[in-house]
Formats: C-alpha cells, structure tokens, sequence
C-alpha cells in the first residue's frame, strides 16, 4: 500500500505540474491544481504510513533468531522439479548474469554512468560470479549456512556496521535498521523442492523507521521483482542439472 501510495501520488503530482505549466493541454489548470495537491497527500501519505511490528510466532527457521520482529517485510516462493541438495546447490551458484533483469533494476536504484566502472557490490556485482559470494564480500553477513535447507544473511541498512553474527542479532541501538534474508528448500517429495526467500527489516526507533520506510517503499517494486527473477534462475539451474542427471543415469 506505501508504494501504490508513493507512486500513484508521484505521477499525479507530475501530470498536475505539467498541466499547470500548460504541457498537457487537455487536463486544464484546474484539474491540475486538483492533481497536484492529490499528488502531494498522496506521496505525504506514503511516507507517513504507520509500520506496524510483526514478530515471528515460533522458531521456525534460522532468520528466526537473528530478525524474530520486523517493520518490513516481503516472501516469495517457487515450486522447483529437483531435489532440495540440487536446489541448494544452484541457490548457491547462481549468479547476477542469470538473474533476468537484475542490472536494469540495480541501475534504476542506483544510476551511474555506463563508462564508470562502480566498485563491487550486490548492486554492481560481475556477471559471472555467484551472486551470494559477491553480497558477502561487499557488506553482507553470513548468519547461518545450514545446507541444503537454509542459509541466511544480512546487513545493517542505516546506522554502522557489526562485526559479526552474533552482535548483528543483538543490534537495538538507536538510529539503525537490520535487514536479513533468507532462502529455506522444503522437499515436497516426488522430486520436488519448494524454494522460498524472505525479507525482514527492523529499524531499532521510530527515525531509523521513517527512514527506512520512504526508501523501501520506493523501491518495493523492483526488489520483489528482483527476488521473483532470483528464484527463476535458481529454479532454471537446478532443473537443468538435474536434467542432465537423468539422462547420464538412462
């Protein structure tokens, strides 16, 4: 809803200025007044919006332990026609050039110019190299490594970073925001592998949440289409691995 909100409200305020400005003729000055103050409610809304806490209601999974309450959050899943081992497998070597249209979506959230080389990240990671190497060499943690059934990381969004995983559990200072994300494989038998990834964002106050939550909810959109794209290209190696077994084994 902050991101409907944040979005609706930006393109209203853009065609009430342009109208006012007489670029679109058609809508009048009027009615460009009326869209440029809809537009300002809604994009005051969006940041406004209340982020209720959310705690996890059992021990669950890994991520459990190191974000059990969280403000923001998202969950994606996907059925995957190979074993949990092979699931773990691609999840761990997949990398940003298979991932469909990460680059595009990186580059929009952070622009930089296309003959200036950025310094490695998980937004300008290489296309080759596994994508979860890349995250844990620029700023990401590894807070658990459990294979083939979850591995979890995580980062600190605003305020300093820690050192480890055991003070990025404990992390309740004042000013900062804890994302960490996971990736749980569930056999579901008969050779398939449910993969699902989720998200969580705690900010410690309610600064760091007012913070936070006017950029996540701007980029909202293309992280959730980000982690759908992920969980297409793990879906797509494994399956092709495990293709490759059967028909070496017949």
């Amino acid at each position: 809803m902050g991101s409907v909100l944040l979005y609706t409200g930006f393109l209203a305020l853009v065609g009430g200025a342009l109208s006012i400005l007489r670029l679109l003729h058609f809508l009048g000055p009027a009615l460009g007044m009326t869209l440029l103050l809809l537009g300002i409610l809604g994009i005051a809304s969006a940041v406004l919006l209340p982020a209720p806490l959310e705690r996890s209601k059992s021990r669950r999974m890994r991520l459990d332990d190191f974000v059990p309450a969280w403000q923001f959050g998202e969950v994606h899943a996907i059925r995957i026609h190979a074993s949990p081992e092979r699931v773990y497998g691609a999840l761990r070597f997949v990398t940003a050039g298979e991932i469909r249209l990460f680059r595009t979506l990186t580059w929009i959230r952070e622009p930089r110019r296309p003959w200036r080389k950025a310094p490695e990240s998980i937004l300008a990671p290489p296309a080759r190299q596994p994508i979860l190497d890349v995250a844990l060499r620029s700023g990401f943690l590894l807070l658990a490594d459990e294979p083939p059934r979850e591995i979890v990381v995580g980062t600190v969004v605003c305020g300093t970073r820690v050192a480890d995983a055991q003070e990025f559990a404990r992390l309740d200072r004042p000013g900062h925001a804890k994302a960490g994300m996971n990736f749980v494989a569930t056999d579901e038998g008969a050779g398939w592998t449910r993969l699902r990834t989720e998200t969580r964002v705690y900010a410690t106050d309610n600064a760091a949440r007012r913070r936070f939550g006017l950029y996540w909810r701007a980029i909202y959109p293309g992280s959730a289409l980000i982690r759908l794209m992920w969980l297409r290209a793990v879906r797509a190696r494994a399956e092709a691995a495990a293709s490759e077994t059967r028909v070496g084994g017949s």
